[in-house]
């Protein structure tokens, strides 16, 4: 009927068509339309016609500039006839289809979707609605819904949820228009308060009216009812209704009827929305009753068990494991108390923090008697039921600053520091200078005038005025002044160090004693032997001519362990040999001949073979072993006698480590041993620490994760409870039963020890054949900071596969997730000449279980899971003894050795002194080491330039689990000590000022974080207090010292290791950067300093492979304000104050690109560190200054990728990539697919320093 108004338009072109109909359509608003009803609608029936019909004319009216909408919905909202509303509303439908997003964004913009609201409610006063009018409505609005952010309280203002859901009752039937009434209830659910008052409503009930069970009809309409009613379901008070109206089991019984009958997986849609509802459901304490009881748990592992082969399934699995996890009941550690097995009192408790609410609770914990008075109480672990598990757990805990502050984890950038008086490096050296007098004794280098002192002379002499020794002390060595020794004690100026009173009151030991006119001239050291071809024995001879003693070498061999009973005899199998080296009692080696040890000297000068009798002899005292591992006493423990059959057993050859490892003597660790004091009193030494370590040859790649492999070992989890009988639940290990911590058997289980220096295992539980549960320590005097772990393992048999899970970590991610392994040392390797720590492990992962973490021990957070770190390894020897730990193993004893090798290394060139800086709590000596190059004469000019030296001041080991930061000590150590050009030109330039390892007490007795205070040592450094944190106390006045003096050192750096970032970077200190990751405004001469905080790191980047400038940072944060870096930076004031953390699991870039990280990796980075100071000298020497400028352009482009590619500032990008298997960290994610792999949707986003608060060590999460 309209063909000749059409023709009159045929010459004009299609693109104006549209416009010109729009001008009418325009033209006709207000009252003409409301009077010519038939031309309006043929006018939005033309238009709708093109529309359809041509794909340029949608473009002509959605086009930049055009007011085509705003003329469409003003004639949608003035008009009331139906077919014309129909028809505007069939044009918007068209338009907002294609390119739906920008589309629907300027609908929005325009009022559209308030405009449809205005249309839903008058057609719904119409009795009977037009029901093609409420589907095009409701159409519409499903399509503009996701999109408008007030949709759902723009829909509960107007009234329309009831429209809808009154349209819903009445056409329960109609499924052509209770589809889209579906889709628009599925927005309006997503919003809260709409979902709470649709379910008062009786809408979730309504719902359940619409979900059915298996059919091939109407199954889209089924797919968004779940969907809807999963949105309702996120309301806790419809989750209630739901579990009240009994409706889990009927969801699960429709899931098990569409998993029956699905058998093409053709509506996985479907299933996932039924398993959604049950998620959601389960979020609150009775649905997961509700869903216990209705055998949710059988259900859902069998379906799921059933789904396994078929890839395209694994949402379903992902969903049904996470929610078998929520639901599995929450059991509390296997533990008496989560306190420390091992108490240890303090000499006074801080009047508040975590240490003085431990003294105030119950005290449990292993007693021993000389050192806590406290009775053994009840248990402070409560499980805790709340309903807190749909917090998403993105605890970011940090992995060096600060791992115990579990800040508000998704406002990474609160913790900036925005103060600016603070940001202002103000030195304060905050003790009188009068205080501090008493630390020159530790700079005798900047008063030495070396008059007395012949520089032709041999080296002997060149130690007698410069050295006061930490390892090999003696009177004739020590300066003639007397050295006062701070002790945490507050010794008087009298007292005598405990090296010193010791050394001569044992008459047998005194030749080995070294004084310093009858020291031996140090041999060249020996040329690293090929493990795999060489004979490995030990000229004794030798051995005693090289020997260096300890400070202690009056203490003899002590056993604490129980001696075995007079009964019982030695066995004669290699496996007795492979035990733990036992120390005896004194006496008996006093009455040994000296250096012989039980040891068979029948070496010649050209083997290597150290020959040891079996069972291995200490001082003529049988190392007894039970069964076939461990140091374990099995049922005799606690019987007494002694069995000497000494010079009978089998001949065992031995590898000699002091000829593979110049700095490595198996005899002289023993000697390092006897002086250390544990609190436990250990009485063994773990085979690693006294054979040593030879890096291998070989590389080790990251290991590439197996697709499934957390979900197989989740699915094992969920099998004990839905098969119990199979579960034998059986504890092998125990250190709270300090009688008797190995249980004995009928050798069917593994046998379990960490009763030697720096172990931790706290119990080990047998649940199936060949998988074990293992439970660590916690820090002395602490309730956590489980992740260090350090175990001997025996008893294997070969080839069987066992899994280890140790269930108590706190982390709520780790790098065991992203390729790293656990390491092993192989008692047999060892043996056989492969004395090696080696990566190892299989089905290697990291996820949240069912243990609960009391909210004591969770810093007061409720509903908080411990998490498992699980691995297989299946052993290659029989009758071996196996050595497990978190990373490489560096105890305090070792330290000792290596100090005292280091002596052998000096030349008449080197000035190195070793003093005790001062006295743990545990009775243990702080080292102090000095090194620089030796004046060239005792000429004026060459005494002020050996006194004017800058000074580098190197720290390391404040957190006892970061082994790697004293492997870099080691090979910065060693560096400095060598005879390469560099060095020579390292120790010409600096005086080195080194405390190795400022938590001795912390690694010997096996801690990860906390030194016997309780307390994170590098949180002390603002206020340290001289009794409970006596080495940093000292360490910082000595800072303080050199800052009085204007001697303040040029760099100060403190060695970390970092669990959750891969390759070595750095932590430091600039007003600049903190303020531009800041809010906060500030004026240029705010931001004025020196650019040369950043030369160190860069120069780093350049010329060591492991380094990274990128995950470099100089941001400083309130959390961090009592680490030392930011401490030293801000009272001493070194601008080039660091934290360096090395990765404890490998590197992403440069040469080491896809491999783990090893002992020579480490000690390289420690030798390129030197190297770097030495180029740092060199460019800080430099009168041009355009290495500033390639800084400060550094800086901005690091600014401008930061702020282009990162919400959180403080990381440049995500460290880990995606995985095709989602890594699900928490069972109490509202996420579908569980949380991202990294937390926070990337690893990196461990805090902001993530870095820094990973590790400055400096600790705030880790991982």
């Amino acid at each position: 009927m309209n063909k000749p108004k059409m023709a009159t338009e045929k010459g004009v072109p299609s693109n104006s068509r549209v416009l010109m109909l729009l001008g009418q359509l325009e033209r006709m608003n207000g009252e003409a339309m409301v009077r010519d009803v038939e031309m309006a609608r043929q006018v939005t029936a033309k238009i709708l016609h093109l529309i359809q019909t041509q794909e340029k004319s949608g473009k002509e009216v959605m086009s930049k500039g055009s007011s085509g909408m705003e003329v469409i919905l003003a004639s949608l909202e003035n008009h009331r006839d139906v077919q014309t509303t129909l028809n505007i509303l069939y044009i918007l439908s068209e338009l907002l289809t294609v390119g739906r997003g920008r589309r629907v964004g300027v609908f929005v913009s325009k009022g559209g979707t308030g405009i449809l609201f205005q249309i839903l409610i008058a057609a719904s006063k119409e009795l009977p609605p037009s029901e093609e009018l409420m589907l095009q409505l409701h159409s519409l609005l499903a399509k503009v819904g996701p999109k408008d952010r007030k949709f759902g309280v723009r829909a509960r203002l107007s009234g329309a949820l009831n429209v809808t859901v009154n349209l819903m009752k009445q056409n329960l039937q109609n499924s052509k228009l209770l589809l889209p009434c579906l889709q628009v209830l599925r927005v309006y659910s997503s919003n809260l308060v709409n979902a709470i008052s649709l379910g008062k409503n009786g809408v979730v009930e309504l719902m359940f009216k619409v979900v059915s069970p298996y059919s091939k009809k109407n199954t889209s309409l089924l797919k968004v009812a779940l969907d809807a009613l999963g949105a309702l379901l996120k309301s806790k008070t419809n989750a209630r209704r739901a579990v009240d109206g009994g409706h889990v089991s009927v969801l699960l019984a429709l899931y098990l009827d569409w998993h029956r009958n699905d058998t093409r997986h053709r509506h996985m849609l479907i299933r996932k929305g039924l398993l959604v509802c049950l998620r959601n459901i389960t979020n609150i304490k009775l649905g997961r009753k509700a869903f216990i009881e209705a055998d949710g748990m059988r259900i859902l592992y069998n379906s799921s068990t059933e789904c396994l082969p078929v890839r395209t399934l694994d949402p379903l699995i992902n969903t049904s494991s996470l929610i078998m996890r929520k639901c599995f009941p929450k059991n509390r550690l296997p533990l008496p108390t989560i306190k420390s097995a091992f108490h240890y009192q303090l000499p006074h408790v801080p009047p508040a923090g975590p240490v003085a609410q431990l003294y105030n609770q119950p005290p449990g914990g292993r007693k021993i008697p000389q050192l806590c008075s406290k009775p053994l109480k009840k248990v402070d672990d409560v499980v805790d039921e709340s309903d807190d598990n749909e917090e998403m757990d993105a605890d970011t805990e940090n992995d060096t600053e600060n791992e115990e502050d579990e800040k508000d984890e998704f406002c990474v950038n609160d913790d900036i520091e925005t103060d600016l008086n603070k940001l202002h490096p103000k030195k304060s050296p905050g003790r009188p200078f009068e205080e501090l007098r008493v630390y020159e004794r530790f700079f005798l280098e900047l008063s030495e005038d070396f008059q007395g002192y012949k520089f032709e002379c041999s080296k002997s002499a060149s130690t007698t005025s410069s050295s006061s020794s930490f390892s090999s002390s003696s009177a004739s060595t020590q300066s003639t002044r007397p050295i006062i020794v701070p002790t945490a004690q507050a010794l008087s100026p009298k007292h005598v160090p405990v090296q010193s009173s010791q050394e001569d009151c044992n008459p047998t030991k005194g030749k080995h004693s070294l004084l310093s006119s009858s020291a031996p001239t140090p041999t060249a050291p020996l040329t690293p032997l090929e493990l795999d071809t060489i004979q490995l024995t030990k000229d004794q001879d030798k051995k005693e001519e090289g020997y260096i003693p300890s400070p202690d070498t009056c203490t003899t061999l002590s056993s604490l362990a129980r001696p075995p009973s007079q009964g019982q005899m030695i066995e004669q199998q290699l496996a007795h040999v492979l035990e733990c080296v036992s120390l005896e009692e004194e006496g008996v080696l006093n009455a040994e001949e000296g250096g012989g040890r039980g040891i068979k000297q029948d070496g010649s000068p050209v083997n290597a073979t150290r020959h040891i009798q079996s069972p291995l002899l200490l001082g003529g005292i049988a190392t007894r072993r039970v069964g076939g591992g461990g140091s374990n006493w099995g049922s005799d423990c606690g019987s007494e006698g002694t069995e000497d059959e000494g010079g009978e057993g089998a001949v065992l050859e031995v590898p000699d480590t002091a000829l593979l490892l110049p700095l490595h003597d198996p005899d002289l660790y023993v000697e390092m041993v006897k002086g250390t004091q544990s609190v436990p009193h250990y009485a063994e030494v773990a085979y690693p620490d006294y054979f040593g370590h030879v890096a291998p040859t070989f590389k080790e790649p990251l290991l590439e994760r197996i697709y499934g492999v957390q979900r197989s070992k989740i699915f094992q989890d969920i099998e004990r409870l839905i098969h119990p009988n199979d579960i034998l639940d059986k504890v092998v290990y125990d250190l709270d039963i300090p009688s008797c911590p190995v249980i004995e058997d009928s050798g069917e289980s593994l046998k379990f020890n960490s009763q030697f220096e720096s172990g931790n295992l706290r119990k080990a539980v047998q649940v199936r054949k060949y998988e074990y549960d293992l439970v660590l320590n916690s820090d002395i005097n602490s309730n956590h900071y489980h992740q260090w772990f350090y175990f001997e393992v025996s008893g294997m048999r070969v080839g069987t596969t066992y899994r280890f899970n140790i269930i108590n970590c706190e982390k709520s991610n780790s790098q065991f997730n992203y390729g790293m392994q656990v390491l092993m040392y192989s008692v047999q390797e060892a043996i056989s000449g492969r004395p090696r720590w080696v990566r190892t492990g299989t089905d290697i992962c990291y996820y949240k279980n069912h243990f609960a973490r009391s909210s004591i021990a969770a810093g007061g957070q409720k509903g908080k899971s411990y998490y498992t770190q699980t691995f297989s390894i299946s052993f290659s020897h029989k009758d071996d003894v196996c050595y497990f730990a978190y990373h490489y193993p560096y105890t305090y004893s070792t330290l000792k050795m290596h100090l005292s090798k280091l002596e052998a290394l000096r030349t008449p060139q080197i000035y190195l002194r070793q003093d005790v800086l001062c006295e743990t709590l545990g009775g243990n000596s702080c080292p102090l080491v000095t090194i620089t190059a030796m004046p060239e004469s005792n000429s004026n000019d060459h005494i002020c330039q050996f006194r004017n030296r800058p000074l580098i001041f190197l720290s390391a080991r404040v957190h006892p689990g970061e082994t790697n930061a004293s492997w870099v000590m080691k090979g910065t150590l060693e560096f400095l000590m060598g005879t390469s050009p560099l060095a020579t030109s390292l120790r010409e330039a600096y005086i080195f000022k080194i405390v190795p390892m400022l938590n001795p007490d912390g690694v010997i007795n096996g801690n990860h974080r906390c030194s016997l205070s309780g307390e994170d040592l590098n949180r002390q450094w603002q206020n340290p207090n001289p009794e409970l944190h006596p080495t940093i106390y000292h360490t910082k006045s000595l800072l303080q010292y050199l800052a009085h003096l204007q001697r303040a050192p040029l760099v100060f750096c403190d060695y970390h290791g970092h669990s959750r970032k891969k390759n070595v970077f750095m932590y430091g200190c600039s007003v600049k950067e903190t303020v531009w990751q800041s809010s906060i405004t500030a004026t240029s001469s705010d931001l004025q300093e020196d650019l040369g905080y950043r030369a160190l790191p860069k120069i780093l980047s350049q010329i060591a492979p492991a380094f990274s400038m990128a995950s470099c940072s100089f941001v400083v944060e309130r959390s961090k304000e009592s680490t030392a870096r930011v401490v030293v930076w801000r009272e001493i004031g070194v601008q080039r104050s660091y934290t360096m953390e090395s990765t404890l699991c490998g590197c992403d870039q440069g040469k080491y690109k896809g491999l783990q990280i090893g002992t020579k990796e480490l000690e390289e980075m420690g030798a390129q560190f030197c190297v770097g100071l030495l180029r740092l000298k060199r460019l800080t020497g430099l009168h041009n200054h355009q290495h500033l400028l390639d800084l400060e352009n550094d800086i901005i482009g690091t600014q401008s990728k930061v702020a282009s590619s990162s919400t959180t500032t403080y990381v440049l990008e995500e460290d880990e990539p995606s995985f095709l298997e989602a890594i699900d960290y928490s069972a109490e994610s509202n996420d579908e697919d569980g949380e991202p792999e990294n937390e926070h949707g990337g690893e990196v986003h461990d805090n902001p320093d993530h870095h820094d608060h990973l590790s400055d060590s400096e600790t705030n999460n880790r991982d």
